[in-house]
């Protein structure tokens, strides 16, 4: 938790998405900054915000003073590959028309959430900001990450034309407690996780995990990105976007070894390899959340591994 500061005192911040899995780490993070600060989450069954109708009676229920836009439809390679166009059609319009009515109701700043899907499929890595327009995403996750990206063209063009304060963050993958174990929808982290403790549980002797193992991923503690966006929103006042990541590079086979190892999982590991990589490595160059607002990823990842672990273990369905 960060020390309490007064940028938040006697405001109304409206977070979409907020009882979600990020939403709900972000929202106590910004609660821990202020007492006096008043939080409005549009629940989707009375807000459904692909619907303008609905951003506008949102806004005008909470009088927000500012906006953290974490609402998307989102899901691992598999979810993506099932549901292009629902991926598409639901982020755009979400972000397109919540910065529009957000702009007509005078909201005095707008902190928008990108998605790393958006980087070309072979970006340079660390992944720069600068390379964002470079090439096209990697297939299975283009029509979200191009849906998130059109964001950023937007939250530019309103701060050019208008002086619309609003700034997008680019938040590598995230993991921990509270996550989407839901194995359909899962991404990489808790899906492992579920197979290795089911696994164990019922002896199994190995369990089955996609693709080569080869690509790279970089994870950050849902934690830090909490911080990290509330450090944003306070400090940064820019259109230039902004990554946020841990630094780390790990390789997906050396990934789901180090789970089975937490997990107590001593079987095999079979890999599908009829099943897709995605981008080959991710690793973001995060110095620009340094030099623009002070920011960096603090949760050692063994350690968060350790947390997210401990926590589904807790709450968990057992079968009996």
């Amino acid at each position: 938790m960060s020390e309490p500061t007064t940028f938040w005192d006697g405001k109304t911040v409206m977070v979409t998405g907020g009882s979600g899995f990020l939403g709900s780490h972000l929202i106590e993070e910004l609660r821990s900054r202020s007492e006096t600060v008043s939080v409005f989450v549009p629940d989707s069954n009375e807000y459904d915000l692909r619907e303008r109708a609905n951003i506008r009676r949102a806004l005008s229920d909470s009088k927000a003073d500012t906006v953290i836009h974490l609402a998307a439809t989102v899901g691992g390679i598999g979810a993506n590959r099932a549901n292009p166009g629902q991926y598409f059609y639901d982020n755009a319009v979400m972000g397109i028309e919540l910065l529009e009515l957000a702009r007509q109701f005078d909201v005095e700043k707008c902190t928008i959430l990108g998605t790393i899907c958006a980087y070309p499929k072979h970006t340079p890595v660390p992944f720069s900001e600068t390379d964002l327009y470079e090439g096209y995403p990697e297939e299975t996750n283009a029509p979200y990450g191009i849906a998130k990206k059109a964001l950023l063209t937007q939250s530019r063009a309103y701060r050019k034309q208008w002086g619309f304060n609003s700034i997008y963050l680019l938040p590598v993958n995230l993991y921990g407690p509270g996550d989407d174990f839901d194995i359909e929808t899962a991404h990489v982290i808790p899906a492992i996780i579920r197979k290795c403790i089911e696994a164990r549980e019922r002896g199994d002797d190995s369990i089955t995990a996609w693709g080569s193992g080869e690509p790279t991923r970089e994870f950050l503690y849902v934690k830090d990105a909490a911080a990290g966006i509330l450090d944003a929103a306070e400090r940064y006042d820019e259109s230039d976007p902004v990554n946020l990541g841990s630094g780390m590079e790990i390789s997906i086979r050396e990934l789901v070894e180090l789970i089975a190892d937490l997990t107590g999982f001593d079987g095999d590991i079979e890999w599908d390899t009829s099943k897709p990589d995605g981008q080959p490595r991710r690793r973001l160059d995060t110095s620009r959340a340094k030099e623009r607002f002070d920011w960096e990823a603090t949760t050692d990842f063994e350690e968060g591994l350790r947390r997210t672990i401990e926590w589904y273990e807790a709450v968990r369905p057992i079968e009996k």
